[in-house]
Parts: structure tokens; sequence; C-alpha cells
């Protein structure tokens, strides 16, 4: 395979200067002095391609949609350094130091990726600018006095009250609850003469995502994993290339490009969404569906794991996916398990077609008390989930936030060959079987 070098306006300052060959940076180095060069080290105008740098204009939201590796974390931390550093009137007020907000789908996101993380606020800033990051209350201070803090997606509520000038929210399509986040966020951002965010994300086709996409105050910038390929793992690039070019994972995951649903898909994005709610009311009977993984080790395939409720009126509810990737069977049957019991289930559903006994005797190694129920699959995926996609079409199935690696199973596959195998999509048509299509159970009287 050839890969063709960018033209030179497309690349950074610094692969221009990489271009001169040896003697040239000989010559180069020669003139700098060791206070030039730590200086350059941190010059992200020297170090970015020129589709890295933030729009001129004035607009609102800065949205970086582009494939993994693109650089996506570093533009969303230099934007947040430059006016920092800078100090910016669009974060301070009269004087005061500004306010920043960072957004990551959990704390744990937000702390590893954009704060420790290669890209992220610490490793990037100067030693005599780098911020005092204190853990324990999420927040970030720059010796000019400027601050940031760190709030989770997953919790919307953290961002009812404080204000901000400045927001920079990292991958907004993994948000759980992205409709509650960001409007609390924008409620918030009102600090400065004129306070701005930048979503910096690999896309998937979600409601919020499209809005911004659509909104004239937005600025959008696209890009793809090999735009940045200079910079990535030769091996990383080529195993991608191998997996997934030409496929639809692919333009999602490499290319950067929002897709919306495909034809044939049981489930719609728009439909699914429509149906979310916050929070599920008490349920009468909750289960543990399980579509056990065919081989086993580090390479294994991923075991399907979904927690499901139904509670009055024939209501459903997806509580959980828990589903895991690459386990040994005692660990998926253990993440299983602790599903169960995480969740108060009265049932832990399992497909056993490729496990037969060995799957209940796994679940029961694990703990032997478990209400346990095999199930195997007599008919195609399609067959199986188009009763369970006939629900949703009645509004009968509500998903507690977004499931969005769920989501994208459900509204992809069509069965067409090709199709990847839907893992957390088969163990959701089991719950959802269980609770509402499979022959009724007398329900276990719960506690509220």
């Amino acid at each position: 395979m050839t890969i063709t070098l960018a033209p030179i306006q497309e690349i950074s300052l610094a692969e221009r200067f990489a271009r001169l060959g040896f003697s040239g940076l000989e010559t180069l180095s020669r003139s700098l002095s060791e206070q030039d060069c730590e200086q350059l080290l941190h010059d992200w105008d020297f170090w970015c391609r020129p589709a890295q740098r933030p729009p001129i204009g004035d607009w609102h939201c800065w949205l970086v949609m582009a494939g993994r590796g693109y650089g996506k974390t570093r533009m969303g931390a230099e934007w947040v350094r430059s006016h920092v550093e800078g100090s910016s009137p669009l974060i301070a007020v009269k004087g005061a130091p500004g306010r920043i907000a960072l957004i990551a789908q959990t704390s744990g996101d937000g702390r590893i990726v954009m704060v420790e993380g290669d890209s992220g606020l610490l490793a990037i800033s100067p030693p005599d600018q780098r911020p005092k990051y204190e853990p324990s209350l999420k927040r970030l201070t720059w010796p000019n006095g400027n601050i940031a803090h760190l709030y989770s997606a997953d919790e919307p509520d953290q961002m009812r009250g404080p204000q901000h000038g400045l927001a920079w929210a990292d991958e907004l399509a993994k948000w759980r609850h992205a409709e509650a986040a960001w409007s609390n966020l924008m409620f918030g951002l009102r600090m400065g003469l004129r306070p701005q965010v930048v979503v910096t994300t690999t896309p998937r086709p979600m409601r919020l995502l499209k809005r911004l996409l659509e909104d004239k105050t937005t600025i959008v910038t696209r890009g793809s994993s090999f735009d940045n390929r200079a910079h990535l793992a030769p091996s990383f690039m080529t195993e991608m290339i191998r997996l997934y070019e030409g496929t639809r994972l692919g333009r999602q995951e490499l290319h950067g490009v929002f897709l919306d649903d495909i034809p044939g898909a049981l489930w719609q994005r728009d439909q699914i969404e429509k149906l979310q709610v916050t929070e599920a009311p008490n349920l009468r009977r909750i289960v543990v569906a399980v579509d056990p993984p065919v081989t086993s080790g580090k390479n294994a395939s991923r075991c399907g794991i979904i927690v499901a409720g139904r509670g009055e009126n024939n209501q459903l509810f997806i509580l959980a996916d828990e589903s895991r990737q690459g386990l040994s069977p005692h660990g998926w049957a253990s993440a299983a398990v602790a599903a169960y019991n995480k969740f108060g289930a009265d049932r832990l559903v399992a497909e056993i077609n490729n496990g037969g006994e060995l799957v209940e005797a796994l679940i029961r190694q694990v703990d032997e008390r478990i209400s346990y129920r095999a199930v195997r699959a007599s008919r195609g995926k399609i067959t199986r989930a188009e009763p369970v996609a006939a629900l949703y079409e009645r509004g009968l199935v509500h998903h507690v936030g977004s499931f969005p690696e769920l989501e994208d199973e459900m509204t992809s596959y069509s069965g067409e060959p090709g199709d990847a195998s839907p893992d957390r999509m088969d163990a959701l048509v089991w719950a959802i079987t269980d609770l509402a299509l499979g022959p009724r159970a007398k329900p276990r009287i719960r506690s509220f």
C-alpha cells in the first residue's frame, strides 16, 4: 500500500523543517539558544497542522469531529491553554480570574485524558505555566489565577449552578446523559465578553451532535486518522486499515464521518432518543441477559451483558450495558453475576447455543444462588429482534440515559453479510423477550 505525503500547505511547520534533511536541521538548531528550544517545544503554532488551529471570527461552538488519533485532545487542551496564558478577555470578568469547565463522560475519563493524558493540560504546559491539579477538588489552578473545574457528564446536575466563560467538552458522542449535561453547561456558560465551547469528539449519529452541526453559530473542523499518521505508530495504521478500511465503522471511527441510520435497520436513532428517560420508576422485575462469547482469552469476542426491567403498564427500561470484551469465561461470568447483584435482579438469562451447559456451570461457580434461565436461539437474529423492535415502535421501551455502543449496534445491524456480530443487541433482545414476550412468570415482590 502506498500513502502519498500531504501537500506542503497541509502540514505543520515542524514537518516542513523536518523535510529540510539533517544538514538543514543542524543549521537551524545551531541558530537557536537553549531558551529558544524550550519555547519551541511548547509552541503549538509550530507543531500543529493548519487545520488544527482555532477558527477566527464570532462563533459560539467549535466542533472538532474527527477520527481516532487525529489530535483532537491536543487541540482542546491547547485552545484552553491559549486563553489561560493569554489572559483572554473572553474568560476574565473585570480583571477577575477566568473560570473554565472541563467535561468528560466520567470524572475518571477527564482526569486520564484531559488533565493527565499525553496530550492533556499538564503535559502540554510549559513548566512555569503548569497548573496545580487538585484531584480531590477536581480543580486546576494556573499561576495567573485562572481556574478550571472538572465535571462528569454522567452527573449533569454537577453543572447546575456554576458559571464559566469557557468550556471544553470531550467525546460528546459518548455521553450517556448528553442532552441534560449539555443544557446545564449552556445555562452556566455566561461569563466574560463572548463565552465559547470547544467540543472534541469522534462522531456518532446522535441528535445533539446533529443539532450542533446544523447550528449557524457552530464552526466545524473535520478530519481523519490519516491526517495525523506521521505521529501514529505505523503498525496501528496498518492494522486499522486492514480491519476497518471500507467498512461503516471505519468511515466513522477513522475518517470521522457522521453517519445517519442505515436502510433496513430495525431501530432508528430518533426513535430511541425520543423514548429516553433520565431515571427508571419502581420496577416489578429486573433481568440480566447474557450473550456469551464463542472464544476466550485476551482476544476473545465481546460478552453482551444488558440489564433491563419492567414497570407498571408494561413499560420496559434498559438500565445498564455491562458488556465486556477480552475476558476469560470466568471473567465474563463474574461480570454478569456482578450486574445481577448490583441491580438486585430476579433472573439471569443466558444464550447457550455456543456454550451449552457450560454457561450455567460458569455462572454457578461464581454464585450458585443465581436464578438462572437458559435460552437457545432457534431463529435468525433479525427474526428474534423484530418483536422487540415492535415494542419500541409502540413506545414501550425506554433507555435510562444513552448507551452509545449498544445503540450503534441497534441502528446499524440489518442482517446483511459483513455486519459485525451485535453482542449487545443480542443480549438486549433476550432481556426484553424474557420480560415481555416470553412465558409470563410470577413476579417476585420487590421491596421499594
